[in-house]
């Protein structure tokens, strides 16, 4: 199962239908060094070698954590590969996610990732939404074309939109991707410490009718009692876990879904990986809902 992002302009990319996030690779609270440095290290090369070629990521994982990570693995990266990366946030010492969004801010957070993914151009960049602060959404995509147009960023997405504000995003110029939490049992706005999460099931219509590919990042959250009941079920029908159904759910419910499923664990990333096989019958999808 593959998909394409950006179809209709001069330079689409093709990727595989189940990517990697690399937020986990992280310590704690998705901050500082992984655990098991080799062990991270390993899985990116394990998910690449499983045909795994969209892989996600942000500079202020760790803080540019994953990033390190990624270069230290896969330079120089095999043509096929489609690194994403994030903009629009920090962090502060505390931990705290804060906005770092102002023009200038954005094109600071390009150039770190530029410079320490070893790349010239990146393919595609999401501008991360944190609420309703001071700099105006079109200022905040104005910055982001503008390094379009120079050449630094191939394509633009948006995450952590709303509708209306897809919606704006979508008069402003193209949206090449959303990448929106969403799992089985969390499919609209959910409260995060750090602010509002809106969830996928809120643009979805709006990104199949464009051709966006929606990329749902929590994709694991664990479940409601309620739904973890009915995963289960169909997990045992399958002879699969409910981590496994959970993405399954994913790729039947819309051929625009992209999932990224994360993990620190290489044993974890095999199952997730495996998740691709297994085939709902609509008997499935319609009893999960």
């Amino acid at each position: 199962m593959s998909i394409t992002i950006a179809q209709n302009s001069a330079h689409p990319l093709t990727v595989n239908r189940l990517g990697y996030g690399t937020m986990r690779l992280t310590g704690p609270e998705v901050w500082g060094e992984p655990a098991n440095r080799p062990e991270a290290l390993q899985i990116l090369r394990t998910a690449v070698e499983s045909d795994v070629n969209f892989v996600d990521t942000a500079d202020y994982y760790g803080e540019d954590v994953t990033n390190r990570l990624l270069a230290e693995a896969l330079y120089p990266y095999p043509p096929d590969l489609v690194i994403c990366t994030k903009v629009g946030a920090t962090r502060r010492p505390d931990k705290s996610w804060v906005p770092y969004n102002t023009p200038e801010n954005l094109r600071a957070s390009i150039d770190n990732n530029l410079r320490t993914l070893r790349q010239e151009q990146i393919q595609l960049v999401h501008l991360r939404l944190m609420g309703h602060g001071p700099v105006p959404l079109d200022e905040q995509l104005g910055a982001m074309f503008e390094m379009q147009r120079e050449g630094r960023i191939l394509h633009v997405g948006l995450s952590n939109v709303t509708r209306t504000e897809l919606e704006v995003g979508l008069k402003l110029g193209e949206i090449a991707t959303v990448e929106n939490m969403y799992s089985y049992a969390q499919r609209t706005t959910m409260q995060l410490p750090h602010g509002a999460n809106p969830g996928g099931e809120e643009v979805l219509d709006l990104c199949e009718q464009h051709g966006i590919p929606l990329i749902p990042f929590f994709s694991l959250v664990h479940a409601l009692p309620k739904e973890l009941n009915k995963i289960n079920e169909i997990a045992r029908r399958h002879q699969a876990t409910p981590a496994q159904i959970n993405l399954a759910w994913l790729l039947h419910k819309s051929p625009w879904l992209l999932p990224i499923p994360g993990t620190s664990s290489l044993a974890h990333l095999r199952e997730n990986l495996q998740a691709a096989d297994i085939r709902l019958s609509e008997k499935d999808m319609a009893y999960l809902g």
